[in-house]
């Protein structure tokens, strides 16, 4: 096979390049992955032994796609192709010893991670409720990714709660030596260690790969870097691809800087910009540009195609979530039945988790088959199946099934030994696990701890029985958050997944309320009848043909003929934690830049004005990246016959929707400018903090500010910021 064949004129560059420092900046479809596959293709059919080359990228997935790509082009088989992860462990597996590990290693999950951690918190005599272990393991995390060691952690400490942490890394990373045990930031951290400690066996390394290709450059953290920079040195043969207009992981340690300054870091680079899209309309690609644009932290590039200009972008603006639901619905079958797409066709990507139920609502009622990616159905979650049997149980206390499924969550030291036995009890007695419970409880062969616990249950059980009769469904719910101290355990445990189940838990609020206001007849027992059947979806398990859902987060590398990207509204779309920092702004865009460009054919972005969620039911507005895309490109439709008043190209303008009339009434964002550094300032969310360093001008400039409240500085955008003088 010719490897130059099919390939544009760019392309063709990139995978012929003569040596040295490369950089892709490879725009969203615009073939990247044929271009690094081809390349290696290229030097091996030029002579390079595969083990001289060393190709990393983040997937397992991506790993074997490329591996499989270059076997069938140049028939050879690579060894040192992988994720950063599975390279290190083959690196390691030789060299462990040299930094005083055993070459057989173990290796800690998550899991062992927080054991070890809960045992370093019980020697250093700590509070877990004080120093969570999924904290303190966050904490530990982030530093290996930034190369930061116990010692130096320890030095750089900032106030009591760091110097704490730092006692428990110091002492959880001598459980691992003394383990012989690394955990998944000791994987490139000890590698990049043992090459500095090392020089021979760096020296070795840097002679044996010739050739250094990195994919998805934009995602690797300051240790990744650190790595391609030791192993680069000697032959300057290094590659990478990526674009930093899709650098959407910074919230795992990501840092964009690393493609930003490329160029700086490998003297004598070579930039290869890769603008032709192969997958998008000039609509939809024009629209993105725009977007995007608006960005700082970026390489200049402009997306084209040779594709058709395409239908323009449809953006609905629905009364409600409920309306928003009903239009995808609406809109997809209409894709269905008159233009011949089929739901493998389509996907509807959202901000959060959240926001699927309403979707899973909308596409029941229309019988639309559905499978989620990156996430599982609202009513299959652990929470809302744990806090569904709490209610089911009030109707039921027989149940078996749901009483053991919350018997023990939260934790009340009910372990699964006690439960095996209470089984057997109830098996040989012929009752069911909740008499065989009270029966144990007036057992005096039984422990009075076991006893104690258990009647802590049961009463949890017996006072929501009892209340049941008394309470609408939606207080019911409530009750059962408060009385089984679900919420609190959620909130005790702080970290990102339990912030998304509490988020799924108070998202089931919305649920219990439209139900009331829906149903004739809004009793428990119907209510637990509907959420049952909402949750059989195996008819569903067998259709060839089913629509995909799934969170922004999971889009990248992916790409459907027709996108819907729903909840295109402030606090959502971008996220409220992210709308105050220019930074975390800017990476809210990337990610709608990445969702806008999976699109192949058909866009279509929606709103409510009004949504209910997380229980509470508050006005929208519009997204400010709807306002960053030329009408031109933009079809204006809602279930008010609604059209904008706005300019969207003004970029010093947010939009709050009238809900008293159709228009749009244009607000002037408050522009905090005049601030200068050492000034005493105040924030509605983040409260008093004091001005570290000011740059830029103006509506363009950024604020450091470091609040009382916070252990590190946050930086600000003037034209958002909303500061006001302390």
């Amino acid at each position: 096979m010719d490897l130059l064949s099919n390939l544009n004129p760019v392309q063709r560059q990139a995978v012929e390049h003569p040596g040295g420092p490369v950089l892709i900046v490879a725009g969203a479809g615009s073939g990247k992955t044929r271009v690094l596959t081809r390349r290696i293709a290229y030097l091996l059919e030029k002579g390079t032994s595969p083990m001289e080359i060393f190709a990393v990228t983040f997937t397992n997935k991506a790993a074997q796609e490329m591996k499989n790509r270059v076997s069938t082009l140049s028939h050879q088989d690579l060894f040192w192709v992988g994720t950063f992860h599975s390279i290190c462990v083959k690196i390691l597996r030789r060299h462990a010893a040299e930094i005083g590990y055993q070459n057989a290693f173990g290796i800690y999950d998550d899991q062992d991670q927080k054991a070890v951690i809960k045992d370093c918190l019980k020697e250093l005599k700590l509070d877990s409720k004080d120093f969570k272990p999924v904290n303190v393991m966050n904490h530990i995390s982030r530093a290996k990714d930034s190369l930061i060691g116990c010692e130096e952690f320890a030095k750089e400490a900032a106030g009591y709660h760091e110097e704490i942490i730092a006692k428990i890394y110091t002492m959880y990373e001598k459980k691992l030596k003394l383990y012989h045990a690394f955990d998944f930031g000791d994987l490139i951290m000890k590698t990049v260690y043992l090459f500095e400690e090392n020089p021979k066996t760096l020296e070795a390394y840097q002679e044996k790969f010739r050739h250094i290709l990195v994919d998805e450059y934009q995602d690797t953290n300051q240790a990744q870097y650190k790595l391609v920079k030791l192993l680069s040195e000697k032959h300057k043969n290094i590659y990478v691809v990526g674009d930093p207009d899709q650098s959407i992981y910074r919230w795992r340690g990501a840092d964009i800087k690393n493609i930003l300054n490329f160029e700086d870091d490998f003297e004598g680079t070579t930039v290869i910009n890769m603008e032709q899209n192969y997958r998008s309309t000039q609509t939809i690609l024009k629209a993105s540009n725009h977007v995007i644009s608006n960005n700082s932290q970026r390489k200049p590039k402009n997306l084209w195609t040779e594709r058709e200009e395409g239908d323009k972008i449809a953006y609905y603006l629905s009364d409600d979530e409920q309306g928003e639901g009903q239009y995808v619905v609406e809109s997809i079958n209409h894709a269905i039945e008159n233009e011949g797409k089929s739901l493998n066709d389509i996907v509807v990507f959202y901000r959060v988790h959240a926001q699927s139920r309403v979707l899973e609502n909308a596409l029941r009622r229309g019988k639309i088959p559905y499978k989620i990616i990156g996430g599982i159905s609202f009513y299959s979650r652990k929470e809302i199946k744990d806090v569904m049997a709490y209610m089911k149980l009030t109707l039921s206390p027989q149940d078996d099934i749901n009483l053991k499924r919350v018997i023990n969550v939260p934790a009340r030291g009910i372990g699964q030994s006690s439960i095996a036995r209470l089984e057997e009890r109830a098996m040989q007695q012929g009752l069911s696990l909740h008499d065989a419970i009270l029966d144990a409880m007036d057992d005096p062969m039984v422990q009075a701890r076991l006893k104690k616990n258990l009647s802590v249950f049961m009463q949890v059980v017996q006072t929501l029985t009892e209340k049941a009769s008394d309470l609408t469904v939606t207080q019911l719910l409530q009750e059962v958050l408060r009385t089984s101290g679900y919420v609190e355990m959620l909130e005790a445990q702080d970290d990102t997944e339990s912030e998304e189940r509490l988020e799924n838990v108070k998202e089931l609020i919305s649920a219990t309320e439209e139900f009331e206001e829906e149903e004739s007849e809004p009793t428990l027992a119907n209510f637990l009848e509907q959420m049952t059947l909402k949750s059989h979806i195996d008819s569903y398990q067998d259709q060839d043909e089913q629509l995909t859902l799934m969170t922004l987060h999971s889009a990248k590398g992916l790409e459907f003929p027709y996108v819907f990207i729903v909840g295109f509204e402030e606090e959502l779309f971008p996220h409220s934690n992210s709308s105050f920092e220019s930074d975390e702004l800017e990476e809210e865009r990337r990610l709608c830049y990445v969702g806008m460009t999976r699109a192949e054919q058909r866009l279509f972005l929606s709103g409510a004005q009004m949504r209910r969620l997380f229980g509470e039911r508050t006005p929208k507005s519009p997204s400010r990246f709807l306002a960053e895309i030329p009408t031109e490109y933009v079809e204006f439709n809602s279930a008010s016959h609604y059209t904008p008043t706005w300019n969207p190209e003004d970029d010093d303008m947010l939009y709050n929707q009238d809900h008293g009339n159709t228009a749009v009434e244009v607000v002037q964002v408050p522009v905090s400018v005049g601030f200068e550094e050492g000034e005493q300032v105040t924030h509605p969310e983040f409260g008093v903090g004091q001005i570290q360093e000011v740059s830029g001008e103006g509506a363009s400039a950024n604020y450091s500010v470091l609040f009382v409240r916070y252990s590190e500085p946050k930086l600000l955008s003037a034209k958002y910021a909303r500061l006001t003088k302390y």
